[in-house]
């Protein structure tokens, strides 16, 4: 797709959600001309392969926000992230999400929503919200799915592969935890703006 075609879609984008959004009346938001430099930005965007390589490496500056329905987050998600359907990514303030890592990486099924809550995340003034592109089909495709076929490995092959499947074996472990055990896991993890902010109920 060329330039011009990209950013008028950005740009109708961008309308569309200044139209629509509940925040409005709460929130100013940045012009479009930031929005769209950062939107464009390739720092903005993570692959499959580099979410894996943080979670493998356990880097504290990363904060995964799931945008897929609840019941989709409960039958299979990515460890660590927390759970924050699209549709209420509009309805609450999404300041306590993002105010609080380096890294807030948002991902879907594939790439539409984790890209309109970005736009709307640097519209906030929020500059550390990214997009894992691909979303969770890429997750399958390139991390879940993996496959090695060949006689021969380079080294960079390699770490590529094993950091792939350390990435898949954590979510399998994660993911096939008894539902119990996986609710416990799961509200372990879930967002709660008290804790921190260090303040009293």
């Amino acid at each position: 797709m060329n330039a011009r075609k990209t950013i008028s879609i950005l740009l109708l984008l961008l309308g569309a959600m200044l139209a629509m959004l509940p925040l409005s009346a709460r929130y100013t938001l940045r012009g479009p001309v930031i929005v769209l430099r950062q939107s464009l930005d390739s720092h903005s965007y993570f692959t499959a392969d580099q979410v894996a390589r943080m979670l493998v490496a356990e880097d504290s500056s990363l904060q995964l926000i799931d945008l897929r329905p609840a019941s989709e987050y409960a039958m299979f998600n990515i460890p660590g992230s927390v759970n924050m359907p699209y549709q209420d990514f509009f309805k609450k303030d999404p300041a306590p999400y993002l105010s609080q890592s380096d890294k807030v990486v948002f991902y879907s099924n594939g790439d539409t929503d984790a890209n309109y809550a970005l736009v709307l995340a640097t519209g906030l003034g929020y500059h550390n919200t990214h997009v894992m592109k691909g979303g969770m089909n890429a997750w399958f495709e390139s991390v879940m799915n993996s496959e090695f076929s060949g006689h021969k490995i380079s080294a960079r092959e390699n770490a590529l592969f094993e950091t792939r499947m350390r990435a898949r074996k954590l979510c399998n472990e994660i993911n096939s935890l008894p539902d119990s055990l996986k609710m416990q896991y799961m509200a372990a993890n879930r967002f709660d703006p008290k804790k921190l902010d260090g303040g009293c109920e």
